[in-house]
């Protein structure tokens, strides 16, 4: 294992914030009626401090974004070429969109946003919509598995054809969330969303830098900056879905916690490895331990 690099001293946590006003703590003045400009602040810091802190873009990166036409999806490409300007590191960018072949579907607004925007794009057109609903047809199963994994081969080739070397998609903190407590409730294991993780081919890394974003941060930017939202036919069409009462009971709980999102984040990255009951996480604890400070 690499020696642990210092967050504070990496490259792009040299960035300044992005229309920022800071107190003299370092930290983003909240507000009842904020203003975009403030908002956009705050994503654009907590972007770049996950960028510095898990080493997510690095010098000569060539890297995809993965634009679905979503609010999540044009705040990262927005706020990533922004960084790019006063970055001190290189780093390239191509914005992909993939249409699936929806119906009704009409990308023309988003083409016209990303001929304007200023950086390398492309669309492709492949029928996953169809596919999705074959998969799906014969279990009643949910479409984002398949969905998922479908456009994520998808993005993979064209990432290798476009010679890039990392994909970036826009999963936020709400998103990893209420993973966590999916797999907690359903599948019986502790899993969330990392912020970056390397394909199982170890062809690409795919980062994630909107993953400690608040939700109700981009959803508020998105509306300022009137991006051109593509709808999708798949994702929440379906009834019951487990993700969908998941999010429910967190609004729930930040009603009566305020803040509780908040402490859930922190609470993926403050992990007690000793405290726990699998074994193998135990024994490489262990072994790792002592090259970290002691955890209060």
């Amino acid at each position: 294992m690499s020696a642990r690099r210092d967050p504070a001293k990496e490259p792009m946590m040299e960035l300044p914030v992005l229309d920022g006003q800071e107190d003299p703590g370092g930290k983003i003045l909240p507000g009842k009626d904020e203003s975009p400009r403030k908002i956009r602040a705050r994503l654009s810091k907590t972007m770049l401090k996950t960028i510095g802190s898990h080493q997510l873009v690095e010098e000569r990166d060539r890297i995809l974004v993965a634009v679905s036409g979503g609010k999540d999806s044009y705040t990262l490409l927005d706020l990533l070429h922004e960084a790019r300007r006063k970055s001190p590191v290189e780093y390239e960018l191509i914005a992909v969109h993939l249409d699936q072949g929806q119906p009704g579907y009409d990308g023309g607004a988003l083409s016209a946003w990303l001929e304007e925007f200023g950086v390398p794009w492309e669309v492709i057109a492949e029928d996953t919509y169809s596919a999705v609903l074959e998969l799906t047809e014969k279990d009643s199963s949910t479409y984002c598995g398949p969905c998922s994994r479908l456009r994520r081969g998808i993005l993979y080739t064209a990432a290798e054809r476009l010679s890039c070397n990392k994909l970036a998609l826009g999963h936020h903190r709400d998103d990893a969330l209420e993973t966590l407590l999916l797999n907690l409730f359903y599948a019986g294991r502790l899993q969330a969303m990392p912020a970056r993780y390397r394909t199982v081919d170890g062809r690409f890394e795919v980062i994630r830098p909107l993953i400690e974003c608040a939700e109700t941060d981009i959803t508020a930017h998105s509306e300022a900056r009137n991006y051109p939202i593509i709808p999708c036919n798949l994702c929440g069409s379906q009834d019951k879905l487990k993700r969908v009462e998941v999010a429910r009971l967190l609004a729930e709980l930040e009603e009566n916690n305020p803040g509780l999102r908040q402490v859930m984040l922190s609470a993926i990255g403050n992990v007690r490895p000793s405290h726990l009951l699998d074994r193998e996480v135990a024994e490489a604890w262990d072994e790792a331990a002592g090259r970290y400070k002691p955890r209060r």
